[in-house]
């Protein structure tokens, strides 16, 4: 609960936070001044000076999003990797860490924009610069352009369905998918190096990958 002082309207991060929980929670028609208000424990009058009006908190809202979600997930694309196994991998972090990726929010902007036609426009192109992103990580490894757009696709829906059906994993049932999922992706395997330093990122060791050969 806020602490309340004396002409303290709480702080622009406060309210956005707190639509962000109830824009999970509940959906967008949640987001509503008063509602926030009563959440933060501040007057409705506090809400307006850090916004000057609800939509510019839900521009606010679908702004974290794209720098969050699309932000992390094409950085990922570009970091360094000496295969395309390594590469696949390090794109995987988005789906085992929320900080990178956060699945609660790409679902609730998902559900928005089927009743918001200007979200859903936002929501088609910033789709598409995610797949080209992961076309473009295919072709810098010397996939052709039909194959690596293709190989795009299979990747991103893939997660997406996960996002859609609100697929919830442990990272013990997950990460031993991973390797498969990367021989699935690319057509090649990743190498024992490159996956123990992918787990080894989510605190797990190549043996807890296979623990069936120990």
């Amino acid at each position: 609960m806020a602490v309340k002082t004396s002409g303290w309207r709480g702080s622009e991060e406060l309210w956005l936070e707190a639509a962000y929980q109830l824009l999970i929670e509940q959906g967008v028609e949640a987001v509503k001044v008063m509602p926030l208000a009563k959440r933060v424990g501040l007057s409705r009058t506090s809400f307006y000076g850090h916004f000057d009006s609800r939509e510019a908190l839900l521009a606010a809202l679908i702004a974290r999003w794209q720098d969050k979600n699309t932000g992390n997930m094409v950085a990922r694309t570009r970091a360094f990797a000496e295969t395309i196994a390594e590469a696949v991998l390090n794109l995987f972090d988005c789906w085992l860490q929320p900080g990178l990726f956060d699945a609660q929010l790409d679902f609730a902007i998902r559900n928005w924009a089927l009743g918001d036609p200007a979200l859903r426009a936002v929501l088609e192109s910033t789709d598409q610069d995610r797949i080209a992103a992961i076309r473009a990580m295919f072709e810098r490894f010397g996939y052709a352009p039909a194959e690596a757009e293709v190989r795009a696709f299979t990747v991103y829906y893939t997660q997406i369905g996960y996002v859609s059906m609100m697929v919830v994993e442990p990272p013990e049932l997950r990460l031993p998918r991973m390797p498969y999922y990367v021989q699935t992706f690319t057509g090649t395997a990743a190498s024992d190096s490159e996956l123990a330093r992918f787990v080894s990122r989510h605190g797990m060791t190549l043996q807890d990958l296979r623990p069936d050969q120990g």
